[in-house]
């Protein structure tokens, strides 16, 4: 008799080969499967190398929710949250389980979401790649045998058939990657992509949905904790130095990408770390480079064929090279990953216009303007070999995560920092004497000291000065940073030029801001810039 996929899966032992199904595998046999099936590749450090395929990053420009009655009025639907019927959800979650069903060989891992009980999620993942069950083994909160042993039914399903194109003919469905969240099965469904990314993601975006419905606030941020017990979150998009600044010495790391934050404190959602492995050394940042042992998944990056080092140079398959890795790889973690309320948040950009201040301090109503805004610049080149900085956008910092509309956030985290007494900061490490290509970027020395001066209650006792058009509240002076370059527009050789640069970036946070203004307060749009 041909067993279904759910037949399969309920027979499994735990740890053991039932119908072609391993279920909760120990890393070692998970190294093993994938050597022997899916071209792994064991590495010099220890980690397992592994290839996503053609897709080597995010495809979230595929991402659908399922439209149903209970959660429609919720969802904030556009270009972030794309609406997918109940029918169509149906086709490719069968056509899913229809190819898992034909592969010899299948993964089953039974874990957690979220280290605070009260808000634990129990997934699971069926998936054919062993790669991608180590990964996640990684990334969610692995359970004692005690936990395997109750673990039940999940809350959400991950059915991974990533090597399965998803068929285009179904309504909704206009790419060959599909990855599809329905939120009143409690199931998510990935075609057409192999990049293990997607899953980690796909628990976040439950999560983002999940959590603020009980007054939970839930954060694309990372988390650190001082001996005093003080709790600093970071957010960031790419290139602000999140993953750099959040790993601290002298503090331990309760995570470094996903919190929540509830009435008893931040918790962790993960249980490990994702982390950027392009250019990768020792000595700029030996904890990654050290993590990288027994355990650690890489992704797309290239090995020596004689030695299997990793040459984390090499970006000839994507720039986007990862390593996935239990949190307890981190030497100085806070394992549980929890701590208690932030007492300071930190919003990190990389201004390359060289408008805004190396640090700011934030009233309620900017903190809720700016962590909407999300802003950040990058470097654009063009042919003629023209520079110029380019803004970059992104609600909450992590827009492509959220389910609620931005504002729903906001409101959280305003609520969370007045209730807890917490200070809000703007820390820019771009540019400081003009923009990119006439200016330098500002030191990691001098970030890393105003850091400090936040940590230690030093910045809070200094005397301010406030911006005339982006209205922020810079200091006078910080231990361990030059005064003349905290009021930017002192740096500059033409003030004029930067009086016209900060009118540019402020339009820019206008036009931006236009997005989510149906929603926000008079009080929370007045707190951004004037053009």
């Amino acid at each position: 008799m041909t067993l279904t996929l759910e037949s399969r899966i309920a027979s499994i032992t735990q740890g053991k080969f039932v119908n072609g199904v391993l279920r909760n595998a120990a890393p070692a046999k998970l190294y093993e499967e994938s050597i022997l099936h899916d071209n792994g590749q064991l590495t010099q450090s220890g980690g397992l190398a592994s290839f996503s395929g053609s897709k080597t990053g995010r495809s979230p420009k595929d991402k659908r929710i399922v439209l149903q009655d209970s959660i429609k009025d919720d969802v904030w639907w556009g270009a972030i949250n794309q609406p997918l019927e109940v029918s169509s959800f149906e086709q490719v979650k069968q056509q899913a389980v229809e190819f898992l069903d034909t592969c010899e060989h299948l993964y089953v891992l039974d874990a957690f979401a979220g280290w605070d009980p009260a808000s634990q999620l129990k997934i699971r993942v069926v998936c054919s790649r062993a790669y991608h069950a180590l990964f996640m083994h990684n990334m969610l909160i692995r359970p004692t045998p005690e936990q395997l042993a109750d673990f039940g039914e999940p809350d959400y399903v991950i059915y991974n058939a990533g090597q399965q194109l998803a068929d285009t003919s179904i309504p909704g469905v206009d790419s060959p990657t599909s990855v599809s969240l329905n939120f009143d099965s409690r199931e998510m469904v990935i075609l057409g992509t192999e990049y293990a990314g997607e899953m980690k993601k796909g628990v976040f975006t439950i999560m983002n949905y999940l959590m603020p419905k009980e007054d939970v606030l839930s954060m694309h941020c990372s988390c650190n904790v001082g001996e005093k017990h003080d709790v600093s979150l970071f957010f960031g998009l790419s290139g602000t130095g999140k993953t750099t600044l959040s790993a601290d010495s002298n503090r331990k790391l309760v995570g470094d990408d996903e919190h929540c934050w509830n009435d008893r404190g931040v918790f962790n959602i993960e249980g490990g770390c994702y982390a950027k492995c392009v250019d990768l050394s020792e000595e700029k940042e030996p904890e990654i480079f050290n993590a990288i042992r027994y355990g650690a998944v890489l992704e797309n990056t290239v090995q020596d064929p004689q030695s299997h080092s990793t040459d984390y140079t090499d970006v000839s398959i994507t720039p986007n090279t990862r390593v996935s890795y239990p949190i307890e790889h981190i030497e100085n973690a806070q394992i549980p990953c929890v701590t208690e309320s932030a007492k300071n948040i930190i919003f990190l950009t990389c201004d390359a216009f060289g408008v805004l201040p190396p640090v700011s301090k934030l009233t309620a109503e900017q903190a809720m303007y700016h962590f909407v805004s999300g802003y950040t610049a990058k470097v654009a080149g063009t042919e003629m070999g023209v520079k110029e900085p380019e803004a970059t956008f992104s609600a909450c910092f992590g827009a492509a995560f959220l389910v609620w509309h931005p504002m729903k956030y906001a409101e959280l985290l305003a609520q969370k920092t007045i209730t807890h007494g917490s200070s809000v900061w703007l820390v820019n490490t771009g540019w400081s004497g003009g923009a990119f290509g006439v200016g330098s970027r500002i030191s990691l020395k001098h970030t890393r000291a105003i850091i400090d001066a936040i940590h230690n209650g030093e910045l809070s006792a200094m005397d301010y000065v406030t911006d005339p058009i982006f209205g922020l509240h810079s200091p006078k002076a910080c231990p361990g940073v030059p005064g003349k370059i905290l009021q930017p527009k002192g740096t500059w050789s033409d003030p004029q030029a930067y009086d016209s640069m900060a009118a540019q970036l402020a339009q820019k946070f206008q036009d931006n801001f236009k997005l989510y203004a149906d929603q926000a307060s008079p009080e929370v749009i007045a707190a951004g810039p004037k053009a």
